[in-house]
């Protein structure tokens, strides 16, 4: 039974189930190293800027809700264990409990995505939105206004990269149901589940830059 499972699975370019695996692994590693990159400069971008503009960012990083920030912390921590569940739940063939796990996942992101919107809505009425609602009148405004720059382009492509996550554990959770899993062959849930870690590194990255720069 296993050996018609593993050549429903096996796609026709692989000798065997494991070089697969091993395939789809790599090239997962792979594209989260041009997203480190891609992440990293953003980030480095704000941190060179935050040294010649040290007084403004703090006085700007004074204007961000630590508190949902800290709230969106938690849910991706929270996340990022269901996900290892998820994973987990693969290995063992505890399809039920692969499905339940992935959706929590899931929900858990919109949860992210919900505070996180109103965050963003909270930083619209304060005016703290470069080019579309920047009516900030404090000390350093230009600085402020840069740092708000940065703050919503890599907290929006951090979002983005959301999105898509949530999109693939609907796929995969769709899969399980289907019982296209097997403790054999999951590797669908396992770069998916690297993905998501990926996306909750970078959070725990940008959490302390942005929030915690208070002086």
């Amino acid at each position: 039974m296993c050996s018609v499972e593993r050549g429903a699975q096996l796609q026709h370019q692989f000798d065997d189930i494991e070089q697969q695996r091993q395939a789809d692994t790599l090239g997962m590693w792979a594209f989260l190293a041009t997203e480190t990159l891609f992440f990293g400069g953003v980030i480095l971008a704000f941190s060179v800027y935050r040294l010649y503009y040290t007084k403004g960012f703090i006085e700007a990083a004074h204007r961000l809700h630590l508190g949902l920030g800290a709230i969106n912390t938690a849910i991706l921590l929270g996340s990022s264990f269901t996900v290892a569940l998820a994973v987990h739940a693969a290995s063992l063939g505890k399809k039920k409990r692969l499905v339940g796990l992935l959706l929590a996942t899931g929900i858990l992101g919109l949860a992210f995505l919900g505070v996180k919107f109103c965050e963003y809505w909270s930083e619209y009425r304060e005016g703290l939105v470069p080019g579309l609602r920047f009516t900030y009148e404090g000390p350093f405004p230009a600085q402020v206004r840069l740092f708000f720059s940065f703050y919503f382009v890599m907290t929006a492509l951090h979002a983005a990269h959301m999105v898509v996550g949530i999109a693939i554990f609907a796929v995969v959770a769709f899969q399980a149901w289907r019982g296209r899993y097997s403790p054999e062959y999951y590797s669908s849930v396992e770069v998916s589940g690297l993905y998501w870690h990926f996306v909750d590194i970078v959070w725990v990255f940008l959490f302390p830059l942005l929030y915690l720069l208070r002086g």
